[in-house]
C-alpha cells in the first residue's frame, strides 16, 4: 500500500500517546487517514483520535517489534498480516464487539492472509501501477518497460516509489515470473532490468500525488489511489496497468497486542464498517474499501474511475501479493541492497 509520507503525526488530540479514556492512537501510513472520518467519530463518540504516520509497511512493523510506542491500532498491508501474527503483535478480535463485522464483503471475509477476518478490518484496496503524464508521453502506459526500459522522451524523468515487495514485484512479472519466485533465473532477468532501468530514474521516492500533478516527474511506479488523486489535480495524469503483471494488495486495521485503549479501539473498528464511513475512508485516499454497501455513499467519480475500476483486458493480470517465504525474502532484498547502491 502502498502511500506518501506527510508530517510525522496528525494530531487530532493534544495528548500524549498513552492509555486514557477517551483516546485512541492509530498508526496508519501517510496522507491516508480521512479528517472528516476522524472528527465524525470524535463527534459521535466523543474519542479523541491521534494519526502517527508512517512511509513503509517495513518501517512499522520495526517500530511495533521495537514496543513501548503506546499505538493501539495498525494498518498493515496483506503480505505483512501474518509476519505480526506469527510475532504475536497484534491480538485476535473478539468479534461479539464487532456488531457490523458482517457488513465486510464477501471477496474480503475468508482470505488468504486472514481466515474469517479474526485479526483484521478492511481500511482500503488497490493496485500498483505506473503513472504517466501524457503531455509528455503519448505511447501504451500499461506496460513496466516505462520504468526498466524507458522511451526516450521518459529518461530522467521518472521516480520509483520505494518499496521493495511492489517494485521487486513488478520486474518478476514482467520477466515472466511469480511474485515471491524462488526462480533464480527469473530473478537475474528482474535485477538486471531494474539496474538497467535505474539510470534512467530522477527519483526513489513517496509524494507522488503532488509530483505527478505539478509536472516534476512524468512518470512513476505507483499506487492506483494515488495517480487518481494526481489526475484530478492535472487530467494529462493517467494510470497504466502493466500488462506483464501488477500487485493489488489490501490494506487492514489491527488491534496490537499491548494496546491500552482497547475499548476505544473496537469502537473505532465497528465505526469504520459502516458504509457510509468506509466511503469516508475512500473519498479521501481514493481507493475502494472492501464494505458492503460503501459504494452509493461514494463521489460519483469513483463509481467509474479507471483507477478504481479495473479495465476487464487488465484485472486478469493483477496478482495479489503473498507472503513470501525466507528464501524468496532473502532473494529480494538481495536485489533491493543492490539496487540502492
Amino acid at each position: 500500500m502502498k502511500k506518501p509520507l506527510l508530517a510525522v503525526a496528525l494530531l487530532l488530540s493534544s495528548t500524549s500517546l498513552a492509555a486514557a479514556e477517551g483516546q485512541l492512537n492509530l498508526f496508519n501510513w501517510g496522507d491516508y487517514t480521512s479528517p472528516q472520518l476522524l472528527e465524525k467519530f470524535e463527534k459521535e463518540t466523543g474519542i479523541h483520535v491521534t494519526v502517527t504516520d508512517y512511509d513503509s509497511n517495513d518501517t512499522a512493523l520495526a517500530k511495533v517489534s521495537a514496543g513501548g510506542a503506546g499505538f493501539d491500532l495498525v494498518v498493515p498491508s496483506a503480505h505483512f498480516v501474518q509476519i505480526y501474527v506469527e510475532k504475536g503483535l497484534i491480538q485476535k478480535l473478539d468479534l461479539t464487539r464487532l456488531p457490523h463485522h458482517g457488513n465486510i464483503a464477501p471477496e474480503w471475509m475468508d482470505v488468504p492472509w486472514d481466515k474469517g477476518r479474526e485479526y483484521t478490518i478492511p481500511w482500503q484496496w488497490g493496485s500498483t501501477g505506473i503513472s504517466v503524464d501524457t503531455s509528455v508521453y503519448k505511447g501504451d502506459p500499461n506496460t513496466s518497460e516505462l520504468f526498466l526500459n524507458p522511451p526516450d522522451e521518459l529518461k530522467g524523468k521518472i521516480n520509483v516509489v520505494p518499496e521493495m515487495n511492489e517494485v521487486v514485484g513488478l520486474a518478476v512479472m514482467w520477466a515472466g515470473g511469480e511474485p515471491c519466485t524462488e526462480d533464480v533465473e527469473v530473478l537475474k532477468k528482474a535485477r538486471d532490468a531494474l539496474l538497467n532501468g535505474k539510470q534512467y530514474w530522477a527519483s526513489m521516492d513517496y509524494g507522488t500525488t503532488e509530483h505527478m500533478a505539478n509536472g516534476d516527474w512524468s512518470a512513476s511506479v505507483n499506487w492506483s489511489g494515488e495517480s487518481f488523486r494526481s489526475r484530478l489535480k492535472n487530467p494529462n495524469v493517467v494510470y497504466g496497468y502493466p500488462k506483464e503483471g501488477y500487485p493489488v494488495w489490501m490494506d487492514s486495521v489491527a488491534l496490537l497486542s499491548d494496546a491500552k485503549n482497547v475499548d476505544e479501539a473496537y469502537k473505532f473498528l465497528d465505526f469504520i464498517m459502516l458504509p457510509e464511513n468506509a466511503a469516508l475512508i475512500s473519498e479521501f485516499a481514493r481507493y475502494p474499501n472492501g464494505i458492503t454497501g460503501s459504494i452509493p455513499f461514494m463521489p460519483a467519480d469513483m463509481q467509474t474511475a479507471p483507477e478504481v475500476i479495473i479495465p476487464a483486458e487488465f484485472a486478469s493480470k493483477g496478482h495479489f501479493m503473498p507472503t513470501c517465504s525466507g528464501k524468496a525474502l532473502d532473494y529480494m532484498t538481495a536485489i533491493w541492497t543492490e539496487l540502492q547502491k
